[in-house]
């Protein structure tokens, strides 16, 4: 590599050979920044989004040198909703106590199907026309669904964890082609956790919901 932006693109290459594949330190240290949002987000605290920024910043770097132009621009939408949410989050624990979550609306849950469908077609086709991806509508749809994860998240809606549900399912075949074997690895722990993190935050809705009811009988 040459040029005034080379060195941060050394930096982003470097890492170690584990089973003949090239394991980058940048890819492992975000994807496990990645995973501990997931499980702080289980647990409905704060840290979630300070932890978010930290591994996004780490695998917008990676994205840029694998050429995952998709992934890379996810990164930079995944950060600014970050800090919305890290705001939303803030603001309804001060006034609630904690986080208060919920399914989606009819018409909430239509909405978002809307924008994922409508925006996969409008981002699938620009990276088509472009050549930004050798995938374009899987990269299309991890960075449109990552997208309405994430503002699902930041409100609380517990639809959140069943669109990353299927996000990881693409996104584990597109990262292992794309040589990114740690990305891999952790889209499929992802699954996993995005499960628990469903029956987690059900859990928590039913045990609030029942909790409120009885005051809510007692003034009837």
């Amino acid at each position: 590599m040459s040029g005034p932006g080379s060195a941060w693109l050394e930096w982003a290459y470097a890492g170690f050979t584990l089973f003949g594949e090239h394991v980058r330190w940048a890819d492992l240290i975000g994807n496990l920044a990645a995973l501990a949002t997931v499980a702080l987000a289980i647990r409905r605290t704060l840290w979630t989004w300070p932890v978010q920024l930290t591994g996004t910043f780490l695998l917008f770097v990676v994205s840029v040198d694998a050429h995952l132009v998709g992934n890379a621009l996810k990164q930079v939408v995944v950060a600014g909703l970050a800090v919305y949410g890290w705001y939303r989050w803030a603001r309804g624990i001060r006034d609630e106590g904690d986080l208060a979550v919920r399914p989606a609306h009819r018409a909430e849950r239509l909405r978002l199907i809307a924008v994922l469908a409508g925006g996969t077609a409008a981002v699938g086709w620009f990276f088509t026309v472009t050549g930004w991806s050798w995938a374009p509508w899987l990269d299309a749809f991890i960075f449109v669904g990552s997208a309405v994860a994430m503002y699902a998240q930041s409100r609380g809606l517990v639809d959140f964890w069943v669109v990353w549900i299927v996000v990881d399912m693409v996104g584990i075949p597109i990262t292992v082609l794309s040589g990114l074997w740690v990305s891999g690895v952790v889209y499929g722990v992802f699954f996993v956790l995005a499960v628990l993190g469903l029956r987690n935050w059900m859990r928590h809705y039913r045990a609030r919901r029942n909790a409120e009811a009885p005051a809510v009988h007692s003034f009837a």
